[in-house]
């Protein structure tokens, strides 16, 4: 820090609002070494080797992200294939589980389908019955009638 001498202060005037005052500084002295320095930091020769061991590693870090970022990749992809497949079987599996579904719904409707049909047959049967026992009983009748009819 700079000593007290180096610096002046004159008083300019005085108001009511306040006062001023101009500071002058003194030169800085020759021997006095200031708080930053003025000339670069050196740097330390570096040699060719060094230089190409940098490159070295800076490379080796270049593979080791390049295979760092394809290893993800490939997680990926295979993570991908596993939904994929996953998503086909469970589609299949539930094709197979609707067919089978139709499948049963056939044959339960072929089932109802032949119990109806032989229902109708036996019905038809039973009316075609009554309708002949009709018939036997009108030509019987008519046979009586006739019968009757010549007797008088």
């Amino acid at each position: 820090m700079a000593a007290s001498e180096d610096i002046q202060v004159k008083e300019l005037d005085k108001r009511a609002s306040g006062q001023a005052f101009e500071v002058i500084l003194g030169d800085p002295t020759p021997d006095s070494k200031g708080d930053f320095p003025l000339a670069p930091p050196k740097k330390k020769d570096v040699s060719l080797e060094e230089i190409q061991r940098k490159l070295d590693a800076a490379e080796e870090r270049r593979k080791n992200h390049e295979a760092e970022v394809l290893k993800h990749l490939a997680e990926k992809r295979e993570h991908e294939k596993e939904v994929l497949q996953k998503a086909m079987e469970e589609n299949n599996n539930f094709s197979k589980m609707a067919e089978e579904k139709l499948n049963q719904k056939m044959e339960a409707n072929k089932g109802k389908r032949t119990a109806i049909m032989a229902a109708m047959n036996e019905k038809f049967k039973e009316k075609d019955k009554k309708l002949e026992e009709v018939r036997k009983n009108k030509e019987t009748n008519q046979t009586n009638a006739d019968e009757e009819t010549s007797e008088d």
